[in-house]
This record gives structure tokens, sequence and C-alpha cells, in this order.
């Protein structure tokens, strides 16, 4: 067999460990990409900016200083060290 069936597997399955209550609750999961919708992006981006300004949403920027901070910065993305937008900040 394939790997399909995981009815009886004595080890994890691959992926969200609770999908097999998409069938019991008859739920389905679909990804979605940002160019699905991009008719509707202008629209958002002037929505958003709206509530930004306004202070109905609050925006998180994680800045760090410093050049010389790039590979130690660049490897906060990847260990989920960083909130928010993050942002090297570089004097010229």
């Amino acid at each position: 067999m394939r790997g399909y069936q995981q009815y009886n597997n004595t080890t994890a399955v691959k992926g969200p460990s609770n999908y097999l209550s998409l069938l019991v609750n008859r739920a389905r999961m679909e990804g979605i990409v940002v160019f699905d919708n991009i008719k509707e992006y202008p629209i958002a981006m002037k929505d958003i900016a709206g509530w930004i300004q306004s202070g109905d949403m609050k925006v998180k920027d994680h800045i760090v200083e410093g050049i010389e901070t790039f590979p130690d910065t660049l490897m906060m993305l990847f260990n989920g060290e960083n909130f928010g937008k993050l942002v090297l900040k570089v004097e010229g």
C-alpha cells in the first residue's frame, strides 16, 4: 500500500494530526493563494490601510538595527524569534 490508508498506523501520520476529524465533521480543508483573489487586492489594501489609520488594526514591526546583524536577523525568520514584520534597519 502506498501510505494513503492510515487507519491502523502504529506511527504518527504525516500532516495534521486530527485530519480525520474533517471526515467525521463533514468539513473540508482548502488552501488558498493570494493570487486567487487578485481582483479584490486593491479593495483589500484600501480597507486594511483604513483600519490601520483608524487604529482598528494594529501593525507590529520588529526592527533590528545594523547590517552586521544580518545573519542573525535572517535566522530569526526561520527560528520563529520575530514578531510582526521583521525589518533590518541600515543607516546609509
